[in-house]
């Protein structure tokens, strides 16, 4: 029997696993769904940023074709061949451009194309001939999209959309950590109730025993066993309930460290070696709460994210102002054509000898083009553009109203945070002296009962109120750890002092 049962205590100590609680929240920030799921976001924003930045990369745009037409002309001096209404032309069109957005929202076109036409026209004077052409555009906008364009537009957002989401991480990080703090503590904390509840059930089982020996030798009447075994199976109720306790506190802690439903940590069984003891010199408390609450507003990721929303709708402002204004751009360009080809044997010319023919280049310059104008258009009645001004605007006070609101949510979480210790640090002396009153009368109780002046019944009531006694100072050594944990989650430095560094 005894070999049995240590095979069965190897079994689960095998199935049992350590689980300190920085093993607790590393898990829990490398597995918890909230986690995971705001890494992804930040892979999304960062991927947003490079895909509006990718609006500068220059486009490159090519075009070939063959045509052949004839014109219906309704003239003498056709040039078609003899027998025939109109020439015939045929060519084969090509065109290369490149388009840069250029940072001040303007554009720059380079442009090229290459032309080979044949036709039966006795008037060409060659044939195949090769047309040439090379060039560049720009166009600036001075007034609408000068400082703002969708380009800019959509940079501008994935860059704070990438801020929002860091602090998103940031801010579910934060409450993981403190979730998973609170959640070990209570589960510390069961075990240790499961442990005061078991001895208690030990002394009055002992207590029992005790009893037994003075009825049989005569010195306590055979009603006194009948109380204290209804105290060892009220007590082991009262186990029974703290281990459901503990289960459903075990639980909690496995939720959010899990990878999922199937993650083998459920069915393991923690070994706890991070036990509760009272901590003192470690409170905040000496600092002012005017200091804590001003870290707080500077530290806490939830009101980075409403900042970061007012700077997009900064942007989203700015778009709708300069859709407003009238559109006014800029153009200049400058191209240089060139043309070569075959003397027309057919040619003829109606005004004396032909001219005679030298290929040009596009180097040449010889037929150059340069233009520079201004496009303008002007909107009529807007009134799209101007109420998405009203909008935008209005969008903004919103958020601003919405920051002031979390400033104070934050605030008065602070000074909860803070009474919270005090209460809670306060209550642990109060305890510890309770616990050690209940000891001291416990003892002398028991004096009394060996003396014979007490009896079975107000042993019991001493042992209880050591009971009660040592959970009630389990509590409040509890209440002080997650006070100090809610304290730096609500002060935004929760990760900073654990040391945890949050990476996409």
């Amino acid at each position: 029997m005894k070999r049995a049962l240590f095979v069965l205590m190897l079994a689960a100590a095998t199935h049992a696993q350590e689980l300190t609680l920085s093993d607790a929240i590393a898990r829990a920030l490398e597995q918890n769904a909230d986690v995971v799921v705001e890494r992804e976001s930040v892979q999304i924003a960062e991927a947003n940023v490079l895909r509006a930045n990718a609006a500068y990369e220059p486009a490159l745009r090519g075009d070939a074709r063959l045509r052949k037409r004839t014109d219906p002309i309704n003239s003498v001096l056709s040039g078609a061949p003899q027998g025939e209404l109109a020439p015939t032309m045929r060519s084969l069109q090509t065109s290369a451009s490149v388009v840069q957005l250029l940072p001040t929202g303007g554009t720059l076109s380079v442009f090229s194309g290459v032309s080979r036409d044949e036709t039966n026209s006795i008037f060409a004077l060659l044939t195949p001939s090769w047309s040439t052409n090379i060039g560049a555009e720009v166009r600036q906008p001075l007034v609408q999209n000068r400082r703002t364009d969708p380009a800019r537009r959509a940079i501008r957002i994935a860059r704070a959309d990438r801020t929002r989401a860091l602090s998103s991480l940031r801010r579910t990080a934060n409450e993981v950590t403190a979730a998973v703090e609170r959640a070990y503590w209570t589960a510390v904390a069961a075990r240790r109730d499961v442990e005061i509840r078991e001895s208690a059930v030990t002394v009055a089982d002992k207590q029992r025993e005790d009893t037994r020996v003075r009825i049989e030798a005569g010195t306590l009447a055979e009603s006194e066993v009948a109380s204290t075994t209804a105290e060892v199976e009220r007590r082991r109720g009262e186990v029974m309930v703290a281990r459901e306790n503990l289960t459903r506190a075990e639980n909690a802690l496995r939720a959010l460290i899990a990878r999922d439903a199937n993650d083998p940590i459920w069915e393991q069984q923690f070994i706890w070696n991070d036990g509760l003891s009272a901590r003192r010199g470690e409170s905040r408390r000496a600092e002012s709460p005017s200091l804590q609450i001003a870290r707080a507003i500077g530290n806490r990721p939830e009101l980075q994210e409403l900042a970061t929303r007012l700077e997009r709708q900064d942007v989203d402002i700015d778009a709708a102002v300069d859709r407003v204004r009238l559109q006014v751009d800029l153009v200049a360009s400058y191209q240089s054509r060139g043309l070569a080809g075959t003397q027309n044997p057919d040619a003829f010319s109606p005004f004396g000898a032909l001219p005679p023919h030298r290929d040009v280049t596009i180097f040449d310059h010889e037929y150059p083009e340069a233009t520079l104008g201004v496009s303008v258009a002007i909107p009529i009645g807007n009134t799209a553009a101007k109420q998405d001004v009203v909008i935008a605007r209005a969008l903004r006070r919103q958020s601003i109203a919405a920051l002031d609101a979390a400033r104070q949510r934050v605030a008065l979480e602070v000074r909860n945070a803070l009474a919270a210790l005090a209460s809670a640090e306060q209550r642990i002396e109060a305890a510890q002296a309770a616990r050690a009153a209940a000891e001291v009368q416990l003892q002398a109780e028991r004096d009394r009962f060996e003396a014979g002046t007490s009896n079975t019944f107000f042993i019991l009531t001493r042992q209880n109120e050591l009971a009660a006694a040592q959970l009630g100072e389990l509590v409040a050594i509890t209440d002080q750890r997650k006070a100090e944990t809610e304290l730096a989650r609500a002060t935004g430095t929760l990760l900073d002092e654990r040391g945890i560094e949050v990476l996409p």
